[in-house]
């Protein structure tokens, strides 16, 4: 283990590739290390992304408002997790997210331009990230699934097990967003599952 390195994003690296001490420690002279607090945004609507974030610890939620005024999560982001607008960051064209901190946060980043170097000088990152890209198809298209089939309870059970302990950080609003449920609908969901172990156990 390289000491230089930051340890959650080599435990990230090394789950699809090996890189030596000399390649992890030209990937970390590629990043910005960066401090955020709640309520800041990384991103906002309108505005290009310019970098791609690896969440080392914290918490931010992805988003949009619809045309009536109304927000939508889309996504989490926590610890060992990347973040950002991805068609924005690749076609350098304007986001329609926002990337809001909900917990204060500490965060990498690296720039498109240090990225297209990293994958010049260090090809296997390119397949790393190619991994990334594909997990996060996927992960969206099951989304797109389970919020077009599937019933609100067994979505707050896929988003249980994708967020574990995810619940008691953040907002019920927040959760209800992402769902596509109501606060209200989403506390009766809770109760019921709180019940439902009760009578197991």
């Amino acid at each position: 283990m390289n000491n230089l390195f930051p340890k959650k994003l080599e435990e990230n690296l090394s789950r699809h590739i090996n890189l030596t001490e000399k390649e992890l420690t030209f990937f970390a002279s590629m990043l910005d290390k960066k401090l955020l607090r709640k309520k800041e945004f990384l991103l906002r609507a309108d505005e290009i992304c310019r970098f791609d974030t690896f969440v080392m610890d914290g918490c931010l939620r992805s988003f949009y408002i619809d045309d009536k005024g109304n927000e939508h999560n889309t996504l989490f982001a926590v610890e060992g997790w990347w973040t950002g607008d991805l068609y924005s960051f690749i076609t350098q064209t304007p986001s329609r997210y926002f990337i809001e901190v909900i917990e204060d946060s500490i965060v990498l980043q690296i720039s498109k331009s240090n990225l297209e170097l990293l994958y010049n000088k260090i090809p296997k990152l390119e397949r790393y990230f190619r991994i990334l890209l594909q997990n996060a198809y996927v992960a969206q298209e099951q989304r797109i699934v389970q919020n077009l089939s599937k019933p609100a309870e067994e979505r707050y059970v896929a988003f249980k097990e994708k967020y574990p302990a995810l619940e008691q950080r953040i907002a019920q609003k927040h959760i209800a967003s992402y769902l596509g449920i109501t606060p209200e609908f989403l506390s009766m969901l809770r109760r019921r599952g709180q019940k439902n172990n009760t009578s197991i156990s």
